[in-house]
């Protein structure tokens, strides 16, 4: 999962990465109205912190933005500025949630868990394709009972192609969601085939191997074989 911190603390933006990096998180970090709104012209994220006192602008200003270009990220508002009119006008410009400052990290991780779920998988914590099965909140995965021991990349790989099962989801997509935006200064998708490989390697040792599919000159598909 991908998420972007929109904060300019530096104390605590510390302390988000460290929390989050640590739960295997993928993040980057924008500390000004200007490196935000860039990053979210240009990537998508699974979910996105935003203060809304930023050096050079507002946070409600970017959730226009996102709501204008009817951009599908998660935003959870983590701001100092608790007042009821910021609250509502955050909600109806399309915030999932609002987490006022000073919070938890576990309470934050907790409300992060409970978008993704909402926004890929339907509120559940469990994700079911045929014998697999994934415990989205555990980030555990088991084949007929039997565990799949993946890298956290190969994770985020798996849960990515789930969430647009069926459909193909392209390597360019792929690098940013495993690799953040360090994939721009990739010279080629080695690291995404490589990736891409192993997870096929590990699913095919518990048989459904030729539910990852390449799409070739695309990307890559989970579809479940036909009975």
């Amino acid at each position: 999962m991908k998420l972007l911190i929109v904060e300019d603390e530096p104390e605590l933006t510390a302390s988000l990465l460290s929390h989050l990096q640590d739960q295997q998180y993928v993040c980057e970090v924008a500390t000004t109205f200007a490196e935000a709104e860039e990053k979210l012209l240009l990537f998508e994220y699974d979910c996105v912190l935003l203060d809304l006192t930023l050096p050079g602008g507002d946070g409600l200003e970017l959730l226009r933005q996102l709501q204008a270009r009817q951009q599908a990220d998660g935003v959870i508002i983590t701001s100092s500025r608790d007042a009821l009119d910021d609250r509502i006008t955050g909600l109806r410009l399309g915030a999932d949630d609002y987490l006022p400052k000073p919070f938890h990290l576990s309470e934050l991780s907790a409300r992060i868990a409970a978008l993704v779920r909402r926004r890929r998988f339907n509120g559940s914590n469990l994700v079911q394709a045929g014998p697999l099965t994934v415990d989205v909140l555990a980030r555990q995965a088991t084949v007929r009972g039997q565990p799949l021991l993946l890298t956290r990349s190969e994770y985020d790989l798996l849960l990515l192609l789930l969430a647009n099962q069926n459909r193909v989801v392209m390597k360019s997509t792929i690098a940013e969601h495993i690799s953040g935006d360090m994939a721009e200064h990739f010279n080629s998708y080695e690291p995404v085939y490589t990736h891409v490989k192993n997870l096929k390697r590990k699913l095919s040792e518990l048989g459904i191997g030729d539910s990852l599919r390449t799409v070739y000159g695309l990307g890559y598909r989970f579809e479940l074989p036909s009975a």
